[in-house]
């Protein structure tokens, strides 16, 4: 069995050893790549949808691992007690999404190691939760599969993390007075701004466009309001052209 580029990193970011719990699992790929290679002792593969939870038990019991994986459906953390498993997994869903699963699983959280964590969209959203809740990125990855870009954040809850927050979004300056500030740092990825490559810059020259068409669509408006989120992304608009103009390219 092989995994996509984006699931082999996922797992490869998996301690050795640990008691893993993949959530919105689809056909328990993960998993059963974690506990063959020995990444995962054990692991639960949650699922949701009746379809991707059939599929992922057929999954395992092919690859007989039915007594090292177990196969649970449920929404979100439901299917996990607290102190189950030390590393979560969760990928293919907006960065809201997941952020409301944590959120709603909050207590399963108190024995949890590591997070990682792969949100198609809305990263920022992702990553402001982690720092409102004291989970501490320690690494990040971008790639282009597909044609897609997919982030990949891991997170390690505070009292374990060698770094602190207000080291990872500390204000940075760049070059010709700009400054990368801790919101664009949030927005932007404080690992992927350090070495900014090919991916990074075209994903965010791509999300650059979609904000100027975003300000076209609400400069039609005569609300206030409207004028005013129009004035907001704009300003969002120069700041990220500016950060982009002065970040230096790496190739990877």
């Amino acid at each position: 069995m092989k995994l996509s580029n984006r699931l082999q990193r996922i797992h490869d970011q998996i301690p050795e050893g640990s008691r893993l719990a993949d959530i919105g699992s689809d056909h328990a790929l993960l998993p059963v790549a974690a506990v063959r290679s020995g990444k995962a002792e054990g692991a639960v593969a949650g699922e949701v949808n009746p379809g991707p939870y059939e599929a992922a038990r057929k999954q395992v019991s092919d690859a007989g691992l039915k007594e090292r994986i177990t196969v649970r459906r449920g929404d979100g953390l439901d299917v996990i007690s607290a102190g189950e498993v030390d590393v979560i997994t969760i990928a293919g869903m907006g960065g809201a999404l997941i952020a409301s699963i944590l959120d709603r699983g909050l207590s399963k959280l108190d024995e949890v190691k590591l997070l990682i964590l792969q949100p198609n969209v809305g990263e920022d959203i992702l990553r402001r939760w982690l720092l409102a809740h004291q989970w501490v990125v320690v690494a990040e990855q971008l790639l282009e599969e597909d044609g897609k870009v997919y982030e990949i954040i891991t997170a390690m809850p505070q009292a374990l993390s060698p770094i602190a927050n207000e080291e990872v979004y500390r204000a940075r300056p760049l070059e010709g007075g700009v400054e990368l500030t801790s919101d664009l740092l949030l927005r932007m990825g404080p690992y992927l701004t350090d070495r900014p490559t090919d991916v990074f810059f075209a994903k965010w020259e791509s999300e650059i466009v979609k904000l100027e068409s975003v300000v076209q669509s609400i400069s039609k408006s005569d609300q206030e309001s409207s004028r005013d989120k129009a004035a907001e992304v704009e300003h969002l608009i120069v700041n990220l052209k500016e950060v982009l103009s002065c970040l230096p390219k790496v190739k990877r």
